[in-house]
């Protein structure tokens, strides 16, 4: 089969950091593996971290991808949930082979029904950003996608118009909050207010006078999606008391936990999508779940897919050029990749 892969980590630049190859096909599936035909794929920043995450020896190849949109091809003798032809979209498992390929064994309790109304590559973009902001938000945190629940709370996205911040926002907004995001550049400000942001500041500002211009003394929640380090005391201050703050990057140095987090009791959540299917929790099928209903959203005109740039077939060029994009800090929403060669 043809899949986009790598022999060493190099960086972007390197032509032999991604590239075409020809693989075995996987074994037929077993348990509750599906079988999916990959039709498109979209890239995340967790593809760019792992493409530079080793050394550069030699290795065999790995195939990267955390985003895809197929067809059911076979199913395990434990599947209940699809059958063969169904349409599906999933971000699967990092732990396993990724979707960069044409063929892809994903178990089905990470895997949704696409939704019906989107093209594969318009559905490709949406499901680790979707599950990751839907966890922080609904799972992490202990709000409700119900919106008479959350009137009059005030919902922060530092990142707005990055992948996550842009499945946040809309949540965000059919939830109920008062939604303001943060962008920095014209395009990326305009992108956030047409999903839904009431406000828009920008993150490269100082945050609490921007607020506190717009009438905002204090924030019921905070995602910073961007900087945990450069917003966390700036966060502490501007966060109401018990409110919650949810992070997906990394700290480069060491946080201090202390006040103003815990004299306000600030519940700080920490999401990483991929941990029900690395640790194979019990809970694992709340992915299908999310995927389910978020479609059903998606299908009733409620969400809408982030995708803002078609790469064209996936292959090795349009992919290294991808994760050149996004290492560059220059996508807004999300990049997808449709077909095959």
């Amino acid at each position: 089969m043809k899949a986009v892969g790598l022999s060493r980590y190099l960086p972007i630049e390197d032509p032999r950091a991604l590239e075409d190859v020809e693989l075995p096909p996987p074994a037929a599936p077993q348990g509750q593996d599906l079988l999916v035909g990959v039709q498109a794929v979209s890239v995340n920043p967790v593809d760019t971290k792992l493409r530079r995450s080793g050394t550069g020896e030699e290795i065999p190849h790995r195939v990267l991808g955390f985003d895809a949109a197929g067809v059911v091809l076979a199913t395990g003798p434990e599947v209940t949930a699809f059958e063969v032809g169904d349409e599906v979209y999933y971000a699967g498992d990092v732990t396993r082979p990724g979707c960069d390929a044409q063929l892809q064994l994903v178990d089905e309790r990470l895997v949704g029904r696409k939704p019906a109304t989107l093209d594969f590559a318009e559905a490709a973009a949406l499901p680790l950003t979707t599950l990751t902001a839907w966890e922080l938000l609904f799972q992490r945190m202990p709000y409700q996608l119900d919106g008479r629940r959350n009137a009059g709370r005030v919902l922060l996205v530092i990142g707005g118009a990055g992948g996550v911040g842009s499945m946040a926002i809309q949540l965000g907004r059919h939830a109920g909050f008062t939604v303001v995001a943060t962008a920095s550049r014209k395009e990326t400000r305009a992108w956030c207010r047409q999903l839904g942001a009431e406000h828009v500041i920008d993150h490269r500002q100082p945050l609490a006078p921007q607020l506190h211009a717009l009438g905002i003394a204090q924030v019921d929640a905070a995602l910073n999606l961007a900087d945990t380090d450069r917003y966390w005391q700036p966060l502490g201050e501007l966060l109401a008391p018990q409110g919650h703050v949810g992070l997906i990057v990394e700290p480069a140095g060491d946080l201090r936990i202390g006040d103003p987090y815990k004299a306000k009791c600030i519940g700080i959540h920490w999401e990483f999508m991929f941990a029900r299917a690395r640790f194979r929790t019990a809970d694992m099928i709340e992915q299908h779940r999310i995927l389910t209903r978020a479609a059903s959203l998606i299908d009733a005109g409620e969400l809408r897919s982030t995708l803002t740039r078609r790469m064209g077939a996936i292959n090795a060029a349009n992919l290294r050029e991808a994760h050149r994009l996004l290492e560059a800090g220059s996508a807004t929403g999300k990049l997808a990749l449709e077909g095959w060669d």
